[in-house]
């Protein structure tokens, strides 16, 4: 069964259908302005939905064009009534994206007035319209491949702007095409990286390692609403984007990010696109990146050895030297694990700040 209501996305001004006339007639808008009466400029405004179709108007249409004065009247009204309708809703999927901090970020240069800002932040998305907007992030949680958590799915236009920013960064970035045996014999080299304390060091070699096998790694922080720590797409067949936020700011949780989505891309990159938050629901794909990144970060030989440490500082950094990790992801290791609660050795994770 149909709905009774009719309300479409889109709005058609009453002077689309005197255009569809005037071009049946092979009419110029200059001899139907002479025709109606009325100034040319007064016509482009009544032809392009600017101006309201008075009485006076209507009974000069039927004279010229036909119809009655009720269809040109009733035309109008409804325009002007979706006009409204579709104005209303523009407003509220401006108000669920963080354009204050899209603009603090510098994702978005301010504007002028606030009533520019819709129009920058489809220019952002690359989308000619809101309409269109939906279409690529309206369902954001069938994207995905699972159930976005609680924690993800309150902001979506936040999300979409996180991710959005990231395709952005990801195409300054010049990859070689995709290579998932090069990518993976990298991942031994690129844990080394774990050891760098300077993320302004670290960062470019991650990126530049990873660039060399069709990987573009882009570091976006989360704007207001958005609580992903990561996410993986092939942007083409040739080019992958593995983005990170950065949000808890320790380097267990940043390295661990950084190896489960490789595992995505390694293991499941065929299957779509994958967004993490606090609470991704345990699906079989995030186990085995779960997995993957824990014996990548500590091989499956050494794993007895890290269970049976104890909370002791010295024996945690001697152990992480030996595998050739920093001490930091040891302790997130054995606390994720249960091994050790979640406040004993804090102290051996590098924290990192976001600069502004």
């Amino acid at each position: 069964m149909f709905s009774k209501e009719f309300a479409p996305d889109w709005v058609s001004a009453p002077g689309d259908t005197i255009s569809d006339i005037l071009q049946e007639r092979d009419c110029s808008a200059s001899e139907f302005a002479r025709q109606i009466g009325y100034p040319l400029a007064e016509v482009q405004d009544l032809l392009q939905g600017r101006a309201t179709i008075s009485l006076a108007v209507a009974r000069q249409l039927e004279r010229v064009l036909g119809a009655s004065v009720e269809f040109w009247m009733t035309r109008d009204f409804q325009y002007r009534q979706d006009t409204q309708r579709l104005h209303v809703a523009d407003n509220q999927w401006l108000a669920g994206l963080p354009v204050g901090d899209m603009i603090r970020f510098g994702w978005l240069k301010p504007v002028p007035h606030p009533a520019h800002e819709a129009e920058a932040c489809l220019r952002f998305f690359d989308v000619p319209s809101v309409r269109a907007w939906h279409k690529l992030y309206g369902n954001l949680e069938e994207m995905a491949a699972f159930r976005t958590s609680p924690s993800l799915d309150s902001r979506p236009g936040a999300v979409a702007a996180w991710l959005r920013q990231g395709e952005i960064e990801a195409q300054r970035i010049d990859c070689k095409p995709w290579n998932p045996d090069g990518f993976r014999a990298s991942l031994s080299s690129i844990r080394s990286l774990t050891r760098e304390k300077d993320p302004d060091r670290f960062l470019p070699k991650l990126q530049d390692q990873c660039a060399e096998y069709g990987v573009a790694v882009a570091i976006v922080r989360c704007p207001a609403g958005c609580r992903a720590s990561g996410a993986t797409q092939f942007l083409t067949k040739e080019k992958a984007l593995l983005l990170l936020s950065f949000r808890f700011l320790t380097d267990d949780h940043f390295w661990f990010s950084f190896f489960h989505e490789a595992a995505h891309l390694l293991l499941h990159g065929a299957k779509g696109f994958f967004l993490e938050g606090e609470d991704t629901p345990q699906t079989m794909q995030e186990e085995q990146a779960n997995e993957f990144a824990a014996q990548t970060l500590v091989p499956p030989a050494l794993q007895s050895e890290m269970l049976s440490l104890r909370v002791d500082s010295r024996q945690v950094i001697r152990f992480a030297m030996n595998v050739g990790v920093s001490p930091g992801i040891i302790v997130g290791q054995l606390q994720h694990l249960g091994k050790f609660k979640r406040n004993q050795l804090n102290s051996l994770k590098r924290r990192y700040e976001w600069v502004m």
